[in-house]
């Protein structure tokens, strides 16, 4: 038996006080789930340490102030040794709101509930890195690929707002050249659609030391950003 739908009309939503969008770096990166794409070794998993070390700290990402809290970074392409030498690298002080896993289950079967139990312990918990999607999709159900990629993302997005953080999946990019970047993105469109924003890391060199950040959401300014790393 259907249910009947649940509706507010104008004049009560705009009459209703409601909480503002949380964010956990200001202007750049809202609670709900996130899409941070770059090609093959291009420095994704050392800017998004960077990031996940800066929020933990409390510290500025650029310009832009963050929002001190726990941080989950499932750093599952890597080693702990691998992990501690980038700290390093990158710091002489790590805070012990910063938590690292390298291994974690895959998408219903088992992650939701390890992340959930995460932030039972640590109820301060406002920011989880998944690197990479990848290592956290089971196997194909059925043969439609949009399907698939829609399903899983929402998944983690029912997640995200369920305990109101932000969770980033670090993705890859085609190999394909395009002119719009969110097309670059490895997958189907239900991944791009499905999640609340999407961030893009290009180089024009490999080897440079800038690149562009395009940024894509709902609840940010969208636009290209130009950043030393």
């Amino acid at each position: 038996m259907s249910r009947n739908l649940k509706t507010v009309d104008a004049e009560t939503l705009l009459a209703t006080p409601l909480a503002p969008v949380r964010y956990i770096v200001d202007n750049v990166l809202p609670a709900g789930l996130h899409l941070f794409c770059g090609s093959p070794k291009i420095g994704k998993s050392w800017m998004m340490l960077w990031l996940c070390l800066m929020v933990a700290k409390g510290e500025p990402l650029w310009e832009f102030p963050t929002n001190r809290c726990s941080v989950l970074y499932l750093c599952l392409e890597d080693t702990f040794t691998r992990i501690q030498n980038r700290l390093f690298q990158i710091t002489d002080e790590a805070p012990d709101n910063l938590h690292f896993a390298i291994m974690a289950d895959q998408i219903n079967l088992g992650l939701q509930d390890q992340i959930g139990g995460f932030i039972k312990e640590h109820p301060d918990t406002r920011l989880v890195v998944i690197d990479t999607l990848q290592r956290i999709r089971g196997l194909i159900q059925d043969s439609n690929a949009y399907a698939n990629d829609y399903r899983d993302i929402s998944s983690l997005k029912a997640l995200a707002d369920k305990h109101e953080i932000a969770m980033v999946l670090v993705h890859h990019l085609r190999k394909l050249a395009d002119g719009d970047p969110l097309l670059k993105v490895s997958g189907t469109t239900g991944l791009t659609g499905a999640v609340d924003s999407v961030f893009v890391l290009e180089k024009d060199r490999r080897a440079a030391d800038t690149a562009t950040l395009y940024v894509s959401g709902r609840d940010m300014v969208t636009g290209n950003y130009h950043y030393d790393l």
